[in-house]
């Protein structure tokens, strides 16, 4: 549906999705994201040539959120599967995702000061 809408591929649709769940407060809960209707992917197809740079970003989270590391793999679909949903919500054309990125560095500018 995320496709059609916006004409980006699956793999980058997930990668935008994981960015925006590292960001969102709570840890996932693997259990609620189900495999039943769930598109397998590969994980270095998903993320390519920056996986090191994704995982670090993961492990940090799972740093911060008190969990165990031999819950990455885990944590990764999880927080991939959660941001696929918050984008559905999110995302109605593309132009709603240029509009994202300026909400995003809005706050983070505002979170780094001058």
């Amino acid at each position: 549906m995320l496709k059609a809408r916006t004409s980006l591929a699956p793999n980058i649709i997930c990668r935008i999705g994981f960015c925006l769940s590292l960001n969102e407060p709570g840890v996932p809960d693997p259990s609620l994201f189900g495999t039943t209707q769930a598109r397998e992917f590969n994980r270095y197809t998903l993320t390519g040539a920056w996986d090191e740079l994704f995982f670090a970003l993961l492990r940090e989270r799972l740093a911060a959120d008190g969990l165990d590391l031999s819950l990455e793999e885990e944590q990764f679909r999880a927080h991939v599967s959660r941001g696929v949903l918050l984008l559905t919500q999110r995302l109605k054309t593309i132009a709603d995702l240029g509009s994202m990125v300026e909400h995003a560095n809005a706050a983070a500018t505002l979170e780094v000061g001058p």
